[in-house]
Order: structure tokens, then C-alpha cells, then sequence
């Protein structure tokens, strides 16, 4: 005879930090010996994580006073086409195997959104341990990422450059303002607050070190977060927002030469390095990065900045959303001469159909409305292809970790 389960959703609270490492722990198989390789010890990991239970949105299933199934939703904002958006950043997804097939995770999802939306966060992404899972719940894929490897002798030779690259600590104040000068002007990227730095660097070791390249006028321009071991080169991120800073960066990776044999490292948008070297032949993977969900239909359309344009555009169609209500029916959505949206609930009839997963990765740029009608994520007549296509803005999203 089995043990009668007491099964009671409710919040995840600093009293329940150690269960909530556990059960991290556990559902990502981090064992003691990759803690003892990057420095880490048990208690220094859960007070690592008392922000997050400080901070974020923490609901769990509780087996009496057992934490037995988790989510974490961290209050985030990030930059979609020049707009900032408030963002629900979703981690620390877990359950126990013993009580896995229950229906626990669709349901603290569901809670988790409902909390989204009552706080207008009109957005949620993710990085996901089961894309088929997360696209059931209403994510889709919004990003790649390009992982590189360049052997020492691939390397770019050096060119002039006005500014001059500089290391500083990792965790210094100049780094961050590099940050926010890159993420303020940069589409899909996060707007770091204290929370998300802090996870951010969590798990890396101390060997992690920093260069910055400052402008002729003294502005840090771009970064590169590295460390180097057994002779390789390894780039955490690297960021600039310019060409300029690009090239003084890889001036100085390539400095590196008599102490490396090769660079390893990934980039965020939809620009593969071959075509930058002149020794082409690099390797190169792609594979699906961070994934995302409109939460919010009406609230996140009120942001979003479409093209302008001569004429009043609109559109009528279905929605269907897997799990929230309120993004399900029929709307119209109004876009004025100056590229302001508005969606509103209709009771017109329409052909046009459109899931939320296609919506959010089409608004995001991912993919264009003209490709997702061509495989059939849209259905809709050729002339709404073009008022969407001339509606969007066209640019790869960057997402680099942050969670």
C-alpha cells in the first residue's frame, strides 16, 4: 500500500533555500566534484542563491513540508527593438522523478504566467532542457547560438584602431558600463540589475578574466569575458557596438598567439565569423539557444514599436495559446501611420490563423512572417504577408547568458 501523498502548491521562501538547491541539484545532476573544480563549496552555493528567493517569483509543490517541484521566475527587463520591456525570466524549472506524470509543472507554469501578467510582464524567455516541452506550453525558439573554434594560426592580423583595449577586473564597474552602454542599443538584449549579474557570474571559476576597448574618447565600446587553459583561448562573451571595438578585441585575442593553440567561444545573433577572416575555413556549430512566449498579448502589442508607414494597416485573425485564455480568440490588430499597435478583442469572423509560438518569433525577428507563411506557421492571404513583412523590423535578437 503507498504512502498518501499531501500535495499543496505555495510560495518558495529563504526558509526553503536548502531544499531548493537540493532539488536543483538533483534535476541538473551537479555533482560535488564539478563544484570542488570550479572553486564552489555546498554552503557557499545556497547562499549564492538566497537572491533569488529574495527577489525572484519562487513557486512550489510541497509533499507535507517536502519541496518536491519548482519554478523560478526572475523580474527582468530587456530591450526588443529599441523598447523596454519588463520580462519574466524562467529557471530553476525542476521536480522530483517519484512525482513527475501529475500535471505539478503544468500547473506551477500556469501559476507562474498568471503572476507574469498581473505584474506586466508582457514577455517571458527561457533556456530550455526540452524544446518539445516548452513549445507545448506556448515557447518557441528565438534565438541560436554559434559556437566557434579558430586555430592559432586562423587568427585575424592585427589592424590600426583609434581606441586601445585595457584588463580590468571581472566584476568591476567598467564592465558593467560596457554593458549597459551595448544592451541600451542592442535588440534582445537583458538590462542587468543586481539579481542578474549575481547569477550571471555564479558559476564561474576565478580564473574568468576581462578586457575592455575604450574609444579615443575614454568609452568603453565592447568587452571580451575570457579564460585561458591548456593552451585555449575560451570567450565567456564578448560584446561591441561598433566595428572598431570588434577589431580591437580580436587585436588583442590575437596577441595571444605564442600562448595558445586555439580560441573557442559562441556569438548570440545570426552572424557567422567565416565570412570576417580571411583564413575562412573555421568550424562553426549552430544550435537553438534561448526560447520565449508572448505572456501578454494586448499588454506586450501596446509596447511594440512596428514600422511607420503612409497608410493605417490591420489585421484580423485566430489565435491559439496552449495554456493561457486570454491570448485565445479572435483580435483585430490596428497599426497607425507612426507604427503604433493596438490589438483588441473582435467578433468578426476570419480565416487567418496564428499561434502564440509563431507570433512571439516572428515579433522577436527571429524568423520573418514571409518564411513562417511558407512553411505553414501562418495561415493568411499573400497581401497580409506583405503588411507584416513591411511591419517588422528585420535584426537577429542577442541573448547571452544571464540565467
Amino acid at each position: 500500500m503507498s504512502r498518501r501523498r499531501e500535495l499543496k502548491m505555495k510560495d518558495v521562501g529563504l526558509e526553503h533555500l536548502e531544499q531548493y538547491n537540493q532539488l536543483l541539484r538533483y534535476v541538473f545532476q551537479v555533482t560535488d566534484k564539478e563544484l570542488q573544480e570550479i572553486g564552489w563549496e555546498e554552503k557557499e552555493i545556497i547562499r549564492a542563491k538566497s537572491p533569488t528567493l529574495e527577489q525572484a517569483d519562487v513557486k512550489g509543490w510541497f509533499d507535507g513540508d517536502k519541496l518536491i517541484s519548482q519554478v523560478a521566475v526572475y523580474p527582468m527587463k530587456v530591450r526588443i527593438f529599441n523598447k523596454t520591456y519588463d520580462m519574466g525570466g524562467l529557471t530553476g524549472v525542476g521536480t522530483y522523478p517519484e512525482y513527475s506524470n501529475q500535471g505539478l509543472m503544468h500547473k506551477l507554469l500556469y501559476q507562474s504566467l498568471k503572476n507574469m501578467k498581473e505584474k506586466k510582464q508582457s514577455i517571458s524567455f527561457l533556456y530550455p532542457y526540452s524544446i518539445p516541452y516548452y513549445r507545448r506550453k506556448g515557447w518557441e525558439i528565438v534565438s541560436d547560438k554559434i559556437t566557434y573554434e579558430i586555430k592559432d594560426y586562423q587568427l585575424p592580423k592585427n589592424k590600426q584602431v583609434s581606441g586601445e583595449v585595457e584588463r580590468v577586473d571581472v566584476e568591476s564597474e567598467e564592465v558593467k558600463k560596457a554593458y549597459n552602454r551595448f544592451a541600451y542599443q542592442t535588440h534582445g538584449a537583458l538590462i542587468r540589475d543586481d539579481l542578474a549579474w549575481n547569477e550571471y557570474w555564479l558559476w564561474d571559476s576565478d580564473d574568468l578574466m576581462a578586457a575592455i576597448y575604450y574609444n579615443d574618447k575614454n568609452e568603453p565600446d565592447g568587452y571580451v569575458l575570457y579564460w585561458i587553459k591548456d593552451e585555449v583561448f575560451h570567450i565567456k562573451d564578448m560584446i561591441f557596438i561598433n566595428e572598431e571595438a570588434r577589431t580591437g578585441l580580436w587585436n588583442f585575442i590575437s596577441a595571444h598567439f605564442s600562448m595558445i593553440n586555439k580560441v573557442i567561444g559562441d556569438t548570440y545573433t545570426d552572424e557567422p565569423l567565416a565570412f570576417l577572416f580571411e583564413d575562412a575555413d573555421i568550424k562553426e556549430s549552430i544550435s537553438p539557444y534561448f526560447m520565449a512566449r508572448i505572456v501578454d498579448l494586448e499588454e506586450f502589442i501596446k509596447q511594440y514599436p512596428f514600422k511607420a508607414d503612409t497608410i493605417r494597416r490591420e489585421w484580423i485573425f485566430k489565435m491559439d495559446d496552449p495554456i493561457l485564455s486570454w491570448n485565445q480568440g479572435n483580435f483585430k490588430l490596428v497599426i497607425d501611420k507612426n507604427g503604433k499597435g493596438q490589438i483588441t478583442r473582435t467578433s468578426q469572423k476570419t480565416e487567418d490563423k496564428i499561434d502564440i509560438q509563431t507570433m512571439t518569433t516572428m515579433l522577436l525577428g527571429y524568423k520573418r512572417p514571409d518564411y513562417l507563411y511558407k512553411i505553414g506557421r501562418i495561415s493568411c492571404s499573400n497581401d497580409t504577408v506583405d503588411m507584416l513583412e513591411d511591419a517588422i523590423e528585420q535584426q537577429a535578437p542577442y541573448f547571452s547568458d544571464y540565467f
